[in-house]
């Protein structure tokens, strides 16, 4: 078995034991190797505009707002969105901050007939630490992987 199926496995037996409603939750370092092996799979950031403005952005990755900003109202025109910029048959991978919200679009989408979504565990910006912060114990940003500051 190649590292990539050996990956998705792992991500897979995770939402079996944590019985999630999608097909897997990958690690941020999983995540990103799925990206670079795997074509045609799609990264969804699914934070606000302004944590994309004043947080960071991951190159190449689909922004596509879970909930608005100001307000952080649900953006009623998420799923018409995802359809539109990404292929229902793609591998998709979701991320938001912590991995909470990327949680509800990954659900969703599966629901709207998406097959082979993941959650982005940890998210962009990790766990918050003793002290409440981010960014220092895990997520995307920790793991050094690729991202830019507008």
């Amino acid at each position: 078995m190649g590292k990539i199926s050996s990956i998705l496995q792992a991500a897979q037996q995770r939402a079996k034991d944590k019985k999630l409603p999608y097909e897997g939750a990958l690690y941020p370092d999983e995540a990103y190797e799925i990206l670079q092996a795997a074509p045609g799979a799609k990264l969804v950031d699914v934070r606000c505009r302004a944590e994309l403005d004043w947080v960071g952005r991951i190159p190449e990755s689909v922004e596509l707002e879970w909930l608005t900003y100001p307000g952080m109202k649900a953006n009623s025109n998420f799923s018409a969105e995802l359809q539109q910029q990404v292929d229902k048959e793609a591998l998709v991978l979701f991320i938001c901050r912590s991995g909470a919200r990327s949680h509800a679009a990954a659900t969703l989408a599966t629901q709207t007939g998406f097959h082979d979504c993941y959650n982005v565990l940890e998210g962009f910006e990790g766990d918050k630490d003793s002290n409440g912060h981010r960014n220092l114990l895990n997520g995307w940003r920790a793991a050094g992987l690729p991202w830019a500051q507008s």
